[in-house]
């Protein structure tokens, strides 16, 4: 049946799979929300456009599927660029649908009117496009799905004039069968087994891009060693004896990268938020595995590139080396004195997170998805934390936005109800976002926020001194954070010591609203 373009759009999105949109409605976008009770999809209110962003890649971080977010032309738009950029470099399936003028360019003084609203999303999407009839709109829409399941996964903007939203469309057309990713095959693997059938010390560096449950099998089987980046981590589970965990960015990962006779690097952009140096500090064989060109052809230069779906290298690469008999030059007492010599170093770096991290992760069942912010907690904690299972920590490591926190985690949490999903927020940082509290209330969400609140800016002021440079603009006036959350409507819990913090997680995990769990440096001394 016909209907409003705004309509069939999300007619169309559920069609496609969607269940969940995030947004804030408006006079310019309203004609998109006419459809999406009819279609049958939940929509969650956030308190600020960069909330729903947040909220949105929180979601497709948690299930995989494209997190979708309406705002209005203008001001709702420029709220979204945020978590757009973040969502292109943490490589998070977005899609952005936004309302725009019918005519930016002749006409002057319009209501949220911006000069080239298309170009700014362009700035932080993989791109951004004008739909000017229901067609284009229905092909742009397609393509953006087709790319998210085929590409490496990254926001996309589509806007559509006010006028054309409100003129009445055709049914989008039924979806196609879903394109296959590139895949690797046998042949395609013959000169990495080749490599491996010589090596002693072989080593995997596995990134967020390293989707598959055969890690631990494969580098069983190879005797293979590895390192995982901050969102490569869980993919080899807990315990593995050659591990050497999500420590690339300690300096002395350099060495042993060194000291290994071939690195095959799976799904890892290795860009400077991994390492921490310019270098990755190989001398043997590099091999790459990859979706992404440019990551193919980096500074690091690879003398092996695969562009292949990982998932279909881990498969191969099983298949291949079921039998194999494992290399010996690796020992686990190397492993473990390196992983015990890096762990007192994050420890020496940022005194007293160690302590609590590791509190905090015994009263956590161990298949809690964890949001966190840019705060040195986090930064502690995802270096020393191991996880059972991957994609299970979302940190905001690429862009590195504050405010992520906490609407990411309620993204998650819509995603996962009646399983454990936690957000871990610094104090400064909770400011940026924590209106969104009010929508977490509002959906009954069992949500635990550990709030980390050293009073200041702590790792600026510590960057500042070690630069000599006299701390300055570090400290912010904080409220009384309990309360703020009560008045909320959501609950609370100030601490005396690390016992209280784990009986206040544990119980918000069953709480029916979120818990804010406020932790200051002085738990230690309870």
């Amino acid at each position: 049946m016909k209907r409003s373009l705004g309509a069939q759009i999300s007619h169309m999105l559920r069609d496609r799979g969607v269940e969940v949109i995030f947004g804030i409605p408006g006079v310019h976008n309203q004609e998109m929300y006419r459809g999406i009770e009819e279609a049958g999809i939940a929509h969650i209110l956030a308190r600020h456009e960069q909330g729903a962003g947040f909220m949105a890649d929180g979601y497709a971080r948690a299930t995989g599927k494209p997190g979708v977010a309406y705002v209005i032309t203008g001001p709702g738009l420029c709220n979204i660029l945020t978590p757009m950029g973040q969502g292109y470099t943490d490589s998070v399936p977005m899609l952005v649908l936004s309302s725009c003028l019918d005519e930016a360019q002749a006409r002057r003084g319009q209501l949220h009117q911006m000069k080239d609203q298309r170009a700014a999303a362009g700035c932080v999407a993989d791109w951004s496009c004008q739909a000017n009839d229901a067609q284009a709109a229905y092909g742009l829409i397609e393509r953006a799905f087709e790319e998210f399941a085929l590409q490496r996964p990254r926001p996309k903007h589509i806007q559509v004039p006010i006028g054309r939203l409100e003129a009445e469309a055709d049914p989008a057309p039924f979806p196609n069968q879903d394109a296959q990713r590139m895949r690797a095959l046998a042949p395609d693997i013959a000169p990495v087994l080749s490599l491996l059938n010589i090596a002693r010390r072989p080593l995997f560096i596995l990134g967020g891009g390293a989707r598959s449950n055969l890690w631990r099998q494969i580098l069983t089987n190879l005797g293979a060693a590895c390192f995982t980046t901050y969102a490569g981590r869980g993919l080899v589970g807990t315990g593995y004896a050659l591990d050497f965990g999500a420590m690339l960015p300690r300096p002395g990962s350099a060495e042993v990268i060194g000291s290994a006779d071939l690195v095959i690097a799976v799904g890892a952009e290795l860009g400077e938020v991994d390492l921490w140096r310019d270098d990755l500090g190989h001398k043997a064989t590099l091999v790459r595995v990859d979706l992404d060109p440019e990551v193919l052809s980096d500074r690091h230069r690879a003398a092996v590139k695969l562009q292949a779906d990982a998932e279909s290298f881990a498969q191969a690469l099983w298949a291949a080396t079921e039998a194999a008999k494992p290399a010996t030059g690796w020992s686990p007492d190397e492993v473990a004195e390196a992983r015990a010599r890096w762990r007192a170093e994050v420890d020496a770096e940022r005194p007293g997170i160690v302590p609590v991290a590791d509190a905090l992760r015994a009263a956590m069942p161990a298949d809690t998805m964890i949001y966190s912010d840019m705060t040195q907690f986090a930064y502690a904690a995802k270096e020393v934390w191991d996880m059972a299972f991957p994609r299970h920590w979302h940190h905001p490591t690429g862009f590195g936005t504050l405010g992520y926190a906490l609407p990411a985690g309620i993204g998650g949490a819509v995603a996962r109800r009646g399983k454990p999903t936690a957000v871990i927020a610094g104090d400064y940082g909770f400011h940026y976002t924590m209106q969104e509290l009010g929508v977490a209330v509002e959906l009954g969400l069992s949500l635990p926020i550990i709030l980390w609140d050293n009073g200041k800016l702590k790792e600026i002021e510590d960057s500042m001194v070690s630069s000599q440079i006299a701390p300055n603009a570090v400290v912010a006036r904080n409220p009384d954070f309990c309360k703020l959350a009560e008045a909320f409507g959501a609950l609370s819990a100030a601490l005396a010591s690390l016992s209280d913090m784990q009986d206040a997680v544990r119980a918000a995990f069953d709480a029916p609203r979120p818990t804010l769990i406020h932790v200051t440096p002085d738990i230690l001394n309870g």
